[in-house]
């Protein structure tokens, strides 16, 4: 059997508000529903519905940072920094897609700082314990499989190869001159390098540094992934591409998602090992 070559992981990124911009760590704990601090706060508007870049292009725009005791400071274009606490009032009920969720307000006035920003009626919210964690997609989880306020899964993870083959396609397509598009409209929280385009297809289960990872399935992409992070404009890549070559049970795919199957944490260079490969999977 042929070698597989090397794959490292090359960058790890920590959403802590649903949509809004990533942060760039060098490692990160890996919990049971996510990484440490990923997707535990997010925005909902005034139905209670959850708000993502799919509604409001400009959250690419929010500025996080992260502080010691849990609480957020966010700045975005024409506003001054919001210092958030994390909150301890009363609970609410919130929606989250197809998901009732349990979480705790914040303050008014942060959320009346994100409704400026937005020019509409919000609220921003945080998940606290992992008991109110929902559960993963039954059809592909297993049972106790939680995840916090991200889509479905508690991680992401996409590959460099993948990405240029992808960018191949959009070039040679000659659709469109939007391409090359940038890794960061995955918005991924690992992405590694090395090995072959599209080889995640057939992955089962992989270890990267210490912590084991079963993948579950590919990622089917939306509308978000054709906004510029950089400017929050929308354009028609790579979605257009990624729906004529990367299809599967009818949704364009790219990516896939991940369930720890153990505790540790992984670290920018880690080695990623095949742990069971199907052989099959591949998205037509």
């Amino acid at each position: 059997m042929a070698r597989m070559p090397a794959v490292s992981l090359v960058s790890v990124h920590v959403h802590p508000l649903k949509a809004a911009r990533a942060l760039d760590v060098s490692e990160a704990v890996v919990e049971p529903w996510g990484l440490a601090g990923d997707r535990r706060w997010m925005l909902v508007d005034g139905e209670g519905r959850q708000l993502t870049q799919r509604e409001e292009p400009r959250l690419a725009l929010l500025d996080v940072r992260r502080q010691d005791d849990g609480g957020l400071v966010l700045s975005g274009p024409g506003h001054a920094p919001c210092h958030v606490p994390v909150p301890a009032g009363e609970s609410a009920v919130v929606q989250l897609f197809r998901d009732k969720v349990e979480v705790v307000p914040a303050a008014d006035a942060a959320s009346a700082w994100c409704a400026a920003y937005l020019r509409r009626p919000v609220r921003l919210v945080h998940l606290g314990a992992p008991a109110t964690a929902r559960p993963v997609d039954p059809v592909y989880a297993r049972p106790g499989d939680t995840v916090s306020l991200a889509d479905g899964y508690p991680l992401l993870l996409t590959s460099t190869a993948s990405l240029d083959a992808l960018n191949s396609l959009i070039a040679v397509d000659g659709l469109s001159a939007e391409g090359p598009v940038p890794m960061n409209r995955f918005r991924p929280n690992l992405v590694v390098s090395g090995g072959a385009p599209w080889a995640e297809d057939g992955w089962e289960r992989v270890r990267i540094g210490e912590v084991l990872f079963r993948v579950t399935k590919p990622c089917g992409r939306c509308v978000v992934t054709t906004v510029d992070q950089a400017t929050a404009v929308r354009g028609k890549e790579p979605l257009r591409t990624l729906a004529r070559h990367r299809r599967r049970e009818g949704k364009a795919m790219f990516g896939m998602n991940l369930v720890p199957e153990s505790a540790g944490s992984v670290r920018v260079g880690d080695r990623l090992t095949v742990v069971g490969a199907s052989g099959t999977g591949a998205v037509a």
